[in-house]
């Protein structure tokens, strides 16, 4: 991924203020009065653009302080930046454990900065809640009963596509395009999964890295393929370029990507919003960029939120909704803790959740958890972009299909 100058010097500019904020928090001294939440984000490095989910996050706690925190106690959220690296997210965390005395790590980016940090903080008895990540190894009470994830579980999305592919284009043939990494490894395995004897349809799947330079030749090589239909995982800067480069291409099939990579901000319009006409997708969070929502209660809270405390360049990020939500997943569980703000009972509340419903998700999207349940969010839709707007189809998916019917 490359930065051009003046976005460079902004990024460096808004790290250094975030790092000074986060170093000015931790020097203050703990008290009964106050609640202590570690992070850990990819502010900079390939996935620097997911570094919106830690800004926001750090933004909502100040609304929250501002309104007077929560049952009495200020909310002091020291966010770090492990620039993707596991090896830097297990120093990170072990410092804010141990030096910056943290009550619980909340929201950390990523499947591997998560799993290398597991074994530590379940070790230590140390809360590691509402990951952002939807690995399901980030979600197993019984193995690891301080970690839980918080969205719905990339195998899931995928089996989503399978069974959407299954139902609408049962005979048409298939190419993958997917991310080299846990995530776009855990999506795919979902789509075969979902696909099974159905997989003899996808005739070629291609992964590429996320700082890969040869886009052009993967869509090419896929086009030639003669393919009905092209799945795309990955993050939304590069499905926007794929996007583009399969309409210079003249190629027009039906185009999935995953939810992650839906954002009419940060890939549709990007992409051309004719060329992204047609592109279809499941969600679960309301798309900030979308019209659709302009007159929505809860999205004018966002906006109002925004223009107060976040005041960024762009307020139509996805992964700024997406760490808004989880900030106020987790403000919910603090609630039902009241003067309780034992790590214990934090874990407790967490898991039990009855029909949550975060204010920017889709309606009738809930949270649900239990002391045998670490999936919080196990709903989506499927959704369409018309050129415009998101559009819902079909009902609210709870569950897919693990294995495809023969055809």
């Amino acid at each position: 991924m490359r930065v051009t100058g003046r976005v460079l010097f902004v990024l460096i500019a808004a790290l250094t203020s975030l790092g000074a904020m986060s170093l000015q928090r931790a020097e203050q001294p703990a008290s009964d009065k106050e609640i202590r939440i570690g992070n850990v984000m990819p502010y900079s490095g390939p996935l620097s653009e997911f570094g919106a989910i830690g800004q926001a996050e750090a933004a909502y706690f100040d609304m929250i302080n501002a309104r007077g925190g929560i049952n009495g106690r200020k909310i002091r959220f020291i966010t770090r930046d492990d620039n993707s690296d596991p090896a830097t997210a297990l120093e990170l965390t072990r410092n804010l454990v141990e030096t910056d005395n943290v009550d619980l790590m909340f929201g950390s980016f990523g499947t591997p900065g998560n799993l290398a940090t597991r074994w530590y903080l379940n070790e230590k008895k140390i809360p590691q809640l509402f990951v952002a990540s939807g690995d399901e190894e980030l979600s197993q009470p019984g193995a690891f009963p301080w970690t839980m994830g918080w969205q719905p579980s990339f195998r899931s999305e995928g089996r989503i596509y399978a069974n959407y592919i299954q139902a609408y284009y049962p005979r048409k043939k298939i190419v993958v395009l997917w991310q080299n990494d846990q995530f776009g490894r855990m999506l795919y395995k979902g789509i075969q999964e979902g696909l099974g004897d159905l997989n003899r349809l996808v005739l070629v799947d291609i992964a590429f890295d996320i700082a890969d330079q040869h886009l052009d030749g993967h869509v090419s090589i896929l086009k030639r393929s003669g393919a009905d239909i092209f799945v795309f995982l990955g993050v939304p800067s590069t499905a926007a370029k794929v996007i583009k480069l399969a309409a210079s291409m003249n190629w027009h099939p039906v185009f999935i990507v995953n939810d992650a990579s839906a954002s009419i901000a940060n890939a549709m319009a990007p992409a051309g919003l004719e060329n992204s006409a047609g592109v279809i997708s499941a969600a679960f969070l309301k798309d900030p960029s979308d019209p659709a929502w302009k007159d929505d209660p809860a999205m004018k809270d966002w906006f109002a939120f925004m223009d107060k405390y976040h005041q960024v360049e762009s307020t139509n990020n996805s992964a700024a909704v997406y760490g808004y939500a989880a900030a106020e997943a987790l403000t919910q569980v603090l609630k039902q803790c009241g003067d309780d703000v034992s790590r214990e009972n934090i874990m407790r509340q967490a898991a039990s959740l009855k029909n949550h419903h975060p204010s920017v998700a889709l309606p009738d999207i809930r949270m649900n958890t239990s002391p045998h349940s670490y999936l919080p969010i196990r709903q989506m839709r499927l959704v369409q972009f018309d050129g415009r707007s998101w559009q819902p189809f079909g009902e609210v998916i709870e569950t897919a299909f693990t294995e495809g019917a023969a055809r």
